[in-house]
């Protein structure tokens, strides 16, 4: 696999500041070693762990944003929306529906769902882009 394309730091914020103006909440990093932090998991995967695919990297940004609780407000939107954002500038998109989106983050905040089985729901519900239209 090549190396994929990475969020950067400006990309998580405009996430949050978007979810944030939607969804309501405040707006604030909380923590801004543990965002910084988050953003170095993905790429700590790539380097060290080669059989590392881009649903384990897209659940390594997620899993730690939602544990991390980087932002004052909207930590889970935002790690679903950077797996999301991830996945697709890769060439992937999420297709799981939302309901069960709603309850994969909620486990993954509240401890009930690890890094692992959120790499495996997203390999249960990432597609490639389809090229057809």
């Amino acid at each position: 696999m090549k190396e994929p394309i990475w969020l950067t730091r400006s990309m998580i914020e405009a996430i949050h500041i978007d979810q944030i103006k939607e969804h309501g909440g405040q707006f604030g990093i909380r923590d801004e070693n543990l965002l910084e932090a988050t953003l170095a998991r993905p790429l700590h995967r790539w380097n060290y762990e080669p059989k590392s695919d881009l649903p384990i990297l897209a659940a390594a940004y997620g899993f730690a944003l939602a544990k991390n609780h980087s932002f004052v407000d909207g930590n889970k939107r935002v790690a679903f929306m950077a797996m999301y954002t991830f996945l697709g500038l890769n060439g992937y998109e999420n297709v799981a529906p939302e309901p069960e989106i709603v309850n994969i983050m909620l486990g993954v905040a509240s401890g009930s769902i690890s890094e692992e089985e959120l790499a495996n729901w997203l390999h249960k519900h990432t597609i490639p882009w389809s090229t057809s239209t």
